[in-house]
């Protein structure tokens, strides 16, 4: 046997990669697939019609039921909770279950549950006892009930203080993030009120051909999540404040635009998010180019499919 399996466990499957190793009281069905170098631990119930990917661990306590699908290097933790039918009544049973879809990377936080036939992305982590009802996109965090996203992995925080200085000092600092760069606007207050602006070739590094404003955002919805292939955009709250992710598909960074005379350039191929909107926040978006949907990319894989071959 390629695999290690505790005398007290019980393996209908026939499909266990090398190296898994199973614990006590842990049953797996005849139908379930498990990959190489697994790790699943005590009292843990695998149903049919799932399958696991490699270097896989999942903690005590967890069941899995029929329509998961796994991905590599998934953490599920202790005790969490996975649904396979959102509408379930004793003794009536789906002819198809939907299908759940733990991406590369994930991980899953203790007494976490998941609804039937959610998908989370890549490196997203599920905080311990976060109620997931719909996709968590690649790399966020989730925490609460309902999950909300409160932060992205592996981002590097550039949000400061409120003194102007300390923004000043930030935006001298390059970006680790392809070509994006931090822009400090000239601000003029006076008894008439205060005024900011920016001139092509100046302080706004392409000449305008649309904006858009994006106002009256609830403080815990995200917006953007996608790059563009040729667009730039130049971004500046006017009021109040929301932060933006900028990822080249290397480094990813995050940004609080607090102040209507600070901007942010997000050069093509940059993938952005913007989040954490105060409920006065008013996002303006100047853009290089007209609106065109072929010139979006929405989806994280195909994204960094392209920056690879970049």
């Amino acid at each position: 046997m390629s695999f290690f399996q505790h005398d007290r466990a019980l393996v209908e499957s026939e499909q266990i990669g090398t190296g898994t190793r199973i614990w006590a009281l842990t049953h797996i069905l005849a139908g379930a697939s498990v990959g190489k170098d697994c790790n699943i631990c005590d009292h843990v119930f695998i149903e049919n019609d799932v399958v696991i990917g490699d270097s896989v661990t999942v903690k005590c306590g967890v069941q899995l039921w029929d329509g998961l699908r796994i991905e590599d290097r998934v953490f599920i933790g202790p005790n969490a909770t996975f649904t396979n039918d959102r509408f379930p009544r004793s003794k009536q049973y789906l002819e198809e279950y939907p299908q759940t879809l733990l991406r590369e990377g994930a991980s899953i936080g203790a007494n976490a549950t998941i609804l039937a036939g959610v998908t989370i992305g890549r490196h997203a982590m599920v905080g311990a006892g976060a109620v997931v009802t719909k996709d968590v996109p690649p790399n966020a965090i989730v925490v609460g009930n309902p999950a909300r996203i409160t932060g992205y992995v592996s981002s590097v925080q550039r949000t400061t203080g409120p003194e102007t200085q300390e923004k000043v000092e930030l935006a001298k600092e390059p970006s680790k993030v392809a070509g994006v760069q931090l822009v400090e606007l000239p601000f003029i207050p006076d008894l008439r009120g205060s005024l900011s602006f920016a001139e092509v070739g100046q302080k706004l590094p392409f000449t305008p051909k649309r904006y858009f404003i994006v106002f009256d955002v609830k403080s815990k919805e995200v917006r953007g999540e996608h790059a563009h292939r040729r667009l730039a955009q130049f971004l500046v709250c006017v009021k109040g404040s929301c932060s933006v992710v900028v990822d080249d598909g290397k480094n990813r960074e995050e940004y609080q635009l607090d102040q209507p005379n600070l901007g942010i350039y997000l050069p093509p191929m940059i993938w952005g998010i913007q989040y954490k909107y105060s409920l006065d926040a008013v996002l303006l978006v100047l853009a290089s180019d007209i609106y065109d949907p072929e010139d979006y990319v929405r989806d994280y894989d195909e994204f960094l499919s392209l920056v690879g071959k970049q």
